[in-house]
């Protein structure tokens, strides 16, 4: 890795060693916090509280088995199965068994779920459910009113100290042990050490490597790579969830068109109005998610189009049951009560992370992880949708109890003031941009809905050449996760959930196991993948 003028810029030590520093504002890291207290935790967040968080985007709800007729164990069942045979079935059905527990948590944080007059949650179904078990809010509301009311409870919370507008950059260390965060104001070169007892990461997902994404600008891999480079073991990182219906009309992030859409009876069809998953699976447009988006791809690769009809199953109900949806669509010059929506399918989650144990403990001392960043075996190779809040809430609540145990006796509640002025300003790298400009349309063409050997080691190619040209630590850690993404895809040749491989795409039951790799791999991989497209540039000069 070359040397940064950024590394010549010394960090500004913080006078407080807390006991617990968690980076990121997200439902993991606030719902973490909130279960933590009395006992003082810092908090910081690239953006302002909720704005750049995954939770507060996400539209369908919480799955939980909170039904008279539905039980933890169908949950835990429909999970594993969408997971594709690598899931963690004690993770499962401990996340599952814990999901009713945690749904009424957040009620009494003041969350308003949708019920009936007789004050019970109102549940609705989306792909691979077996029950109607998604608690929403208005539709397709969930994050954002999830979110709302956390912040609410945080900011209420004299024992949680908030730090917006700072950037992780890298795990302070000593050995296997993790110290503290290096942070970076945002926008400027100062540079803040923030030293702790316990760092919890929920520094959410990847989504913005890649040039379609559901995902709010922050969620860029940072987390991922920071413990990457302090030696944390990375698991299942090829499996990466692509939302099959996004509204496909140019803006990024791409508007989500939730699944609650189709479990509504809303239709896929192409420019010719032709329905295209009745024979691709029995469940059609409910089929698990990287079928249908693979469906959608294909369709759209091969110029017929894509687009959610909702005319007949939704029709004038659909700026009141889903206004979220309706806002974008009108935002776009669509009327989807009346015109079918362009949709074509975006990341959205990454199943795989920082590997974690049932306390979210990763394989660093010190260091925890929850949310999308974490990688628990909960997920498997595709996660059942809304499944990914019910993680996150499940994770940060034991995550707490976990550093509770460790800690019985917290400081107290008394942080020295924190100078607010702005410090010189980081300079724009026109290399830099262009870099990420290389990064996002190199995963999305070859590390995307469908991969192969050959896309997947001219991504690394691609990667590597254009990292070389970056010096801020920040860009350095986006181009440290798409290779881990990349060198992961390479390493599983078969097909399995949401990572496809165009030329092993068959399931292999000898690969029916979680993958796990360190970043020293993912460079060997790297230089390997250099080493070959070298000896191809020489044999075909030779042969021209």
């Amino acid at each position: 890795m070359g040397v940064s003028s950024e590394d010549f810029v010394p960090a500004l030590a913080g006078k407080d060693v807390d006991d617990v520093v968690i980076l990121g504002g997200g439902l993991a890291g606030l719902f973490c916090a909130l279960k933590l207290a009395p006992r003082p935790v810092t908090v910081i967040s690239n953006a302002p509280i909720g704005q750049g968080a995954s939770s507060a985007w996400a539209q369908g709800g919480i799955a939980a088995a909170v039904s008279e007729q539905d039980t933890h164990k169908k949950h835990c069942d429909d999970t594993l199965a969408a997971g594709a045979g690598i899931c963690e079935d004690k993770i499962v059905e401990m996340m599952t068994r814990e999901a009713g527990e945690r749904v009424r948590d957040l009620l009494s944080y003041g969350v308003p779920f949708d019920q009936d007059l007789e004050g019970r949650l109102e549940l609705s179904r989306e792909a691979a459910h077996s029950e109607n078990r998604v608690v929403r809010v208005r539709g397709d509301m969930a994050g954002q009113a999830i979110m709302a009311a956390l912040i609410a409870a945080v900011r209420k919370t004299p024992s949680i100290r908030l730090l917006e507008g700072f950037m992780g950059e890298s795990l302070m260390g000593e050995g296997r042990y993790v110290t503290g965060v290096l942070a970076r104001k945002r926008g400027g070169l100062e540079r803040m050490a923030f030293p702790a007892h316990a760092v919890v990461l929920a520094s959410g997902g990847i989504g913005h490597l890649y040039g379609v994404t559901t995902n709010p600008g922050e969620a860029n891999g940072h987390g991922l790579a920071m413990a990457a480079r302090a030696g944390a073991v990375i698991a299942d990182a090829e499996f990466v969830q692509f939302h099959p219906t996004a509204l496909n009309v140019g803006k990024d992030p791409a508007p989500l068109a939730t699944e609650a859409l189709r479990g509504d009876g809303a239709l896929l069809i192409n420019a010719a109005g032709e329905r295209f998953m009745e024979g691709i699976h029995d469940l059609a447009e409910m089929a698990p998610r990287d079928i249908v988006a693979r469906a959608i791809h294909r369709e759209v690769e091969a110029g017929r189009g894509a687009l959610l009809d909702c005319r007949d199953a939704i029709g004038k109900g659909f700026a009141e049951r889903y206004p979220t949806v309706f806002a974008a669509c009108q935002e776009a010059g669509i009327d989807p009560a009346t015109q079918p929506i362009p949709v074509a399918p975006a990341e959205h989650y990454h199943m795989g992370g920082v590997l974690t144990d049932a306390n979210g403990r990763t394989s660093l001392d010190g260091l925890w992880a929850a949310g999308e960043v974490a990688a628990t075996g909960a997920h498997g190779a595709n996660r059942l949708a809304s499944n990914s809040l019910l993680e996150a809430v499940v994770f940060a609540a034991r995550i707490a109890e976990d550093i509770q145990g460790l800690m019985p006796t917290p400081r107290s509640a008394y942080w020295n003031e924190m100078d607010s002025e702005p410090g010189l300003p980081s300079q724009r790298n026109t290399d830099e941009r262009e870099a990420i400009t290389v990064l996002r349309e190199t995963l999305s063409r070859n590390v995307g809905v469908e991969r192969s050997a050959e896309s997947l080691r001219q991504a690394l190619v691609d990667i590597s050449q254009a990292e070389a040209r970056c010096q801020r630590v920040s860009i350095r850690n986006m181009m440290t996760s798409g290779r881990i993404i990349a060198a992961a895809a390479l390493k599983r040749a078969e097909s399995r959930g949401g990572h496809f491989r165009a030329d092993y795409p068959d399931a292999d039951p000898a690969q029916a196991r979680r993958s796990y790799i360190t970043l020293d791999e993912v460079n060997a991989i790297a230089e390997a993948a250099a080493d070959q497209a070298a000896g191809n540039s020489v044999s075909n000069a030779m042969g021209s």
